[in-house]
């Protein structure tokens, strides 16, 4: 008579039974998903302007995805910063109608831009999966906390598609602002979360002398080796920073060491040594990492790298212009050799910095670098958008100020936030 092995049986069972568990779970996970997307919500206005583009196609669904909907990467030696850009169907969790925090020259629909296939894109990091920013996760994440953002207007469009991520679950609170509204201050009432945008386009201490407009009345003095006190007095009070420059670093200015000068940008002073900015934009650097490797208080930071403008066949003072409607691939552009150096040299300084703070095993101090991925968006800039209805009474072929350097809302800058997520999980983890 055969004889049966209940133990090879038995084991049988427990695989087919772990199996469909397996199964049953990936489906409840699918059905039950509190990730909550936000349709694209307009007024009457922007409708045909919306209906007018046809949004890329959705990526395949493979098995692959499915098993990345997990809301963090598991693959934690990804790097994030290399990647594409891929369609997404669903559109952004906000438009310029749900969201009140748009400041007016990032606010392209309303100021009429025709198209909007910009905003049906998102930043997919290769080898591994990144969720989008999670707004009631995030608010609870950052309890009782405080996030600053210390730098240039990047930093202001930057907050600015946070404020507004963060509005599916709360309206932001603003609670401070000073009279040009550079320096500014929201709340987030139930969560006890205040988020900060602190103006600091150097770093260092520096004196401007310019408009809104970029209109300059006098040549700026900037003191390479004396970080910005308007944030380093409040350097204490932060939880988590996101801290970054660079653009600033290109306007001619006469540099200070000691208060002693130590030579200029494009001052044309006969008694002045023309030293280029580079050098300047190291010392920058350098003193302000150097204060923060060496301040008592350890919050958590993220060090932004340089941004890329998409200015063509002219500057933004020169009749440069952006008009792309889609996405570079990798390769069909190069960096400009001038954002290739700064990017460079923020490495080096960021290397040394880091690696000072390593030892100390507090806080944190990360690099979120942005500067591939926002490379491959010539086509999220406000343009000529940076103003309200720009032709209208003008001829179409009118010579118009061109913005190719910040971002239109919503757009690319919201997949920064997504990152800066996954970077906050991590370091938690």
């Amino acid at each position: 008579m055969k004889q049966f092995n209940t133990k090879n049986i038995f084991s049988s069972l427990l695989v087919k039974f772990a199996i469909c568990s397996l199964l049953l779970a990936i489906s409840y996970r699918l059905l039950s998903s509190s990730f909550v997307q936000f349709s694209l919500v307009v007024s009457d206005g922007e409708a045909a302007a919306l209906a007018a583009t046809t949004p890329p196609s959705p990526p395949p669904i493979t098995d692959d995805l499915l098993l990345n909907l997990d809301y963090t990467s598991r693959n934690e030696s990804c790097d994030l910063f290399n990647g594409d850009w891929i369609p997404e169907p669903d559109g952004p969790f906000y438009t310029n109608s749900s969201c009140r925090s748009i400041e007016a020259p990032q606010n392209c629909m309303t100021n009429g831009r025709p198209d909007s296939g910009y905003v049906y894109w998102r930043w997919k990091p290769k080898g591994c999966s990144l969720p989008r920013l999670d707004a009631k996760r995030f608010l609870e994440m950052m309890r009782d906390k405080t996030l600053a953002f210390i730098g240039d207007s990047i930093m202001r469009n930057h907050v600015q598609s946070l404020l507004c991520i963060l509005s599916q679950v709360e309206e932001a609170v603003d609670i401070y602002h000073d009279e040009p509204y550079k320096n500014r201050r929201w709340s987030f009432p139930s969560f006890n979360f205040t988020v900060s945008v602190v103006w600091a386009p150097f770093l260092t201490k520096a004196s401007i002398f310019e408009n809104d407009n970029g209109i300059s009345s006098g040549i700026i003095q900037l003191h390479v080796d004396e970080p910005n006190a308007i944030w380093t007095d409040q350097y204490g009070d932060f939880d988590y920073i996101v801290i970054g420059g660079g653009k600033w670093f290109l306007k001619y200015a006469i540099y200070y060491e000691n208060n002693t000068i130590l030579g200029c940008h494009g001052c044309h002073d006969s008694n002045i040594t023309e030293v280029g900015f580079l050098n300047a934009y190291r010392k920058a650097l350098n003193t302000t990492f150097k204060f923060i490797t060496e301040a008592k208080h350890k919050p958590y930071i993220l060090f932004r790298t340089i941004t890329p403008d998409h200015f063509e066949n002219g500057e933004w003072d020169s009749e440069g212009y952006c008009n792309r409607t889609e996405p570079f691939k990798v390769d069909e552009v190069e960096i400009r050799d001038i954002d290739e150096i700064m990017k460079s040299v923020e490495l080096e300084e960021f290397q040394w910095a880091s690696e000072a703070l390593s030892k100390n095993r507090v806080g944190g101090f990360e690099l979120l670098d942005t500067t591939m991925l926002s490379l491959l968006r010539p086509d999220g800039h406000p343009g000529v958008y940076r103003t309200f209805q720009p032709y209208e009474g003008k001829d179409k072929h009118a010579k118009i100020q061109n913005d190719c350097l910040h971002w239109c809302l919503p757009g690319p800058i919201d997949s920064w936030n997504d990152l800066m997520m996954e970077m906050l999980l991590r370091h938690q983890r």
